[in-house]
Formats: structure tokens, C-alpha cells, sequence
């Protein structure tokens, strides 16, 4: 099998990542570039987001969370993504406009926002998020008549501590469907999820290496 380009929104190496990925796909070989590979800490820093829609949460390849501006992301990724006009992956749940558009180019928001449609049609969702100024915008982004959504701050790379009060959290508000929605939460932070909620649980790096994979030519 190819490997698989995968774009990331900060920084190259992500091994948390690449492990991530090859547990969902056995044997899928990946090349991962970051939006952000070689700038500084300092000029990282620099890509602040200017409001809660324009926030990314990201981990660097020191394992420190940041958030960044959406905006600065998508500048730099679109020329990354025109020099490679073949499949590749997003590694982000975010909702990005101005990329190139072609249909082996994998937006997870796309993928999960159409899985979970299909799976729930009607009901309440679940969302876990990185960031509590997130909320807002990210269930205005996927309530619907017929669908409510419930939204938990939870940051990926967290301790057990935090995420068991998250799970709690969550577990109040009665979902019929959870989307894990941020590339960096893990297999862990799923099977904190499922040993809480008697409902199905979607992790986003699955999900979406899996529609990545299914598009390459060996699958």
C-alpha cells in the first residue's frame, strides 16, 4: 500500500499520530507534513487565533498543547496541498474553506459530520472539544432541527483525572451518539468514553484514516 500523505495543522513528527493511524489502518505507511514545520516556537506563537472560530487546538512535537489561528493554518496549507495533488488526509476535525477541493482529498469534518448525519439523524449528539471557546461555534456548526447537541471541553493528552470528570460530564447529558472531534484524542480517551456511555462512540483519527485509506489505490 502507498503511503499516505497525512497534513497536520501544527508541527511534524506527531508519533502519537502515526500510531494512532496504523492502529485504525494495519500496515498504512504514512508522510506527514505540518502546516507549521519550521517555524519557531516563538513564530508559532505568533499564529494566534483572533476568537473562538478562528481557534485550533494542536499538539507540538514536544507533546505542549497550543491553540493557533484557523486562518494562518489555511494559508499555509493550501500551497502544501496544491503541491500534492493526489489523495491525501487532513489531520483535523475543523471545518476549513479555500483548500483545494477534489474528492481524494479527506476533510474529516466532512466525513464525521456525514457518518454521524447518517447515524443519527435525529436525536442528541455528543461532542467532546478541545477548548471551552470552542463550544459555541461548534454546535452551531452541527445542531439542526430534529438534532441537539451537547458539548464537553476535554483537552486530548489530559490527564485520567480529567478526562473521567469529562466523562461524567457528558454522560449527564444523555447522548445517542459521541463524536470524539479533534484529530489528537486517542484510543485512550475512547475507551474512557465507552466504559461511561452506554451510547456508540466515534474517534476522528479512525474514522477518517480509514476513508483516507479506503481512496488509495491498493484498497
Amino acid at each position: 500500500m502507498a503511503a499516505l500523505p497525512v497534513f497536520i495543522i501544527g508541527q511534524a513528527p506527531r508519533h502519537d499520530l502515526v500510531d494512532e493511524i496504523a492502529a485504525a489502518v494495519p500496515g498504512l505507511q504514512v508522510a506527514l507534513r505540518g502546516a507549521l514545520d519550521g517555524l519557531s516556537r516563538a513564530e508559532v506563537a505568533d499564529c494566534a487565533p483572533r476568537d473562538g472560530a478562528d481557534t485550533l487546538f494542536t499538539v507540538l512535537p514536544s507533546g505542549e498543547g497550543v491553540t493557533i489561528s484557523k486562518l494562518a493554518v489555511t494559508q499555509r496549507l493550501r500551497g502544501l496541498l496544491e503541491a500534492v495533488p493526489g489523495g491525501a488526509l487532513l489531520a483535523c476535525t475543523g471545518a476549513f474553506k479555500g483548500l483545494p477541493e477534489r474528492p481524494s482529498l479527506v476533510q474529516p469534518s466532512a466525513v464525521l459530520n456525514g457518518l454521524a448525519h447518517a447515524l443519527l439523524p435525529r436525536g442528541r449528539l455528543g461532542l467532546f472539544v478541545p477548548l471551552a471557546e470552542q463550544a459555541e461555534a461548534l454546535r452551531a456548526e452541527r445542531e439542526r432541527e430534529g438534532l441537539s447537541v451537547a458539548v464537553v471541553a476535554l483537552r486530548p493528552h489530559g490527564d485520567d483525572a480529567a478526562r473521567e470528570a469529562a466523562m461524567r460530564l457528558m454522560a449527564a447529558e444523555a447522548p445517542d451518539l459521541v463524536l470524539l472531534d479533534c484529530i489528537s484524542y486517542t484510543r485512550r480517551d475512547k475507551a474512557a468514553a465507552v466504559a461511561v456511555l452506554s451510547c456508540p462512540v466515534l474517534l476522528s483519527v479512525a474514522v477518517a484514516a480509514r476513508a483516507a485509506a479506503s481512496l488509495l489505490p491498493e484498497a
